[in-house]
């Protein structure tokens, strides 16, 4: 038996994919696990980030925000258990560390492992020899700059890895390697006086993943990467100087091809060609759904997030999360919550799914760890003051 590469992109990529049907167009990438949501933050609020106020997790949802963080200096961890319905030893591990370096600028960097667990390797005669254990991972990091008092952007650079091959001893099965580029913005206005209330205005971008093919089996097509576009906008509502509530909406669109109809011999009949190079389907992506512009719209996912937050040590949240049934059919809500201990931040949410399609998260809890170093220094920060 030759090398293969595990072929089970479509149970990784369930994010993204539905029973193709002839009134399905779902598009699908390699390594999806680069856009699963990192932290429990996040995820509590509908799987959003790029336009929320800034915390460590920011490197993963819009690393331009980091110049507008309360700390100085953290580091944050995440774990989050994977298709946990059907197996328990797959599982997404993410770790990020951000500095700000003085008031106008800030870098992060992160690594994120998708563990795919032990595959047990038998031959024809279901004689066992020996175990794998395939996975993915991403290695990034980030600079932003704020060039106005309420505007920064940010760039981030990332290397990918997926090593899903099986090992039997044959060389042409080699671990697939890309690179991808991120591009963010992110704009906090100053707090406005609404009389009853002051208010604080959020907008964000990301555009992620930016980047060639990666190839498997050393192939000279290769794969898309998951580049894509996230926008966002957001309000808080400071009602006084315990309490905050904070509502913000967010959308998403895949910048890689959508497939054409085929007809029985190969022919597009509807669309257009997707084999093309991945600078050249960023633009497509805009204008190429067989359905027209209002195929195009369905592209868009959107999720709707609120926090209540308390004296800046205690937050509730919930949001929810759309996908059109044609583009892969995701519907939930998410819940979560987090509590704040001097220098330590502790997240957890919850998903449950409403669509026709449970995700591979659906009734999964979720948890994450943020360490505030300079809090930490100085002994828990300004928690431990006393009224």
């Amino acid at each position: 038996m030759r090398n293969l590469y595990i072929l089970i992109i479509s149970l990784l990529s369930i994010v993204k994919i539905s029973a193709q049907t002839n009134d399905s167009r779902v598009i699908t990438t390699a390594v999806p696990f680069m856009l699963i949501s990192s932290d429990a933050r996040g995820s509590g609020m509908g799987d959003m980030g790029v336009a929320t106020p800034a915390d460590a997790f920011s490197q993963f949802w819009n690393p331009s925000k980091y110049v507008l963080i309360d700390n100085k200096m953290g580091f944050a961890f995440s774990y989050t258990p994977y298709l946990s319905r059907l197996v328990n030893d797959i599982k997404i591990i993410n770790g990020t560390y951000f500095n700000k370096l003085n008031e106008r600028s800030a870098f992060g960097v992160s690594v994120k492992y998708f563990g795919l667990g032990d595959i047990d390797l038998t031959d024809f005669a279901g004689n066992y020899t020996g175990t794998v254990s395939p996975n993915e991972f991403y290695l990034d990091g980030s600079y932003a700059l704020k060039l106005s008092k309420s505007f920064s952007m940010g760039v981030s650079m990332r290397f990918i890895l997926s090593d899903l091959k099986l090992g039997t001893g044959n060389d042409d099965a080699t671990a697939a390697k890309s690179f991808a580029v991120d591009l963010s913005g992110y704009y906090q206005s100053d707090p406005v006086d609404f009389n009853d209330f002051e208010g604080v205005y959020r907008l964000g971008f990301n555009i992620q993943n930016l980047g060639p093919k990666i190839k498997y089996y050393r192939s000279d097509e290769g794969d898309f990467i998951p580049t894509n576009l996230k926008l966002g906008a957001g309000f808080d509502f400071i009602m006084d100087e315990y309490n905050t509530v904070g509502v913000t909406f967010e959308t998403n669109k895949l910048l890689v091809p959508t497939p054409p109809i085929r007809d029985n011999n190969g022919n597009i009949t509807g669309g257009k060609e997707d084999n093309v190079n991945w600078m050249t389907g960023i633009f497509q992506s805009f204008n190429d759904a067989p359905g027209g512009f209002n195929e195009e719209l369905k592209e868009f996912q959107w999720s709707l997030g609120t926090e209540y937050t308390y004296l800046d040590s205690f937050s509730l949240r919930g949001g929810y999360f759309h996908e059109s049934e044609i583009k892969g059919k995701r519907k939930f809500f998410t819940v979560g919550a987090g509590f704040k201990y001097n220098y330590m931040i502790i997240d957890m949410s919850y998903l449950f799914s409403t669509g026709k399609l449970r995700t591979p998260l659906d009734n999964t809890m979720r948890f994450s760890l943020t360490f505030n170093i300079d809090e930490f220094a100085k002994g828990g920060g300004p928690e431990k003051t006393e009224e």
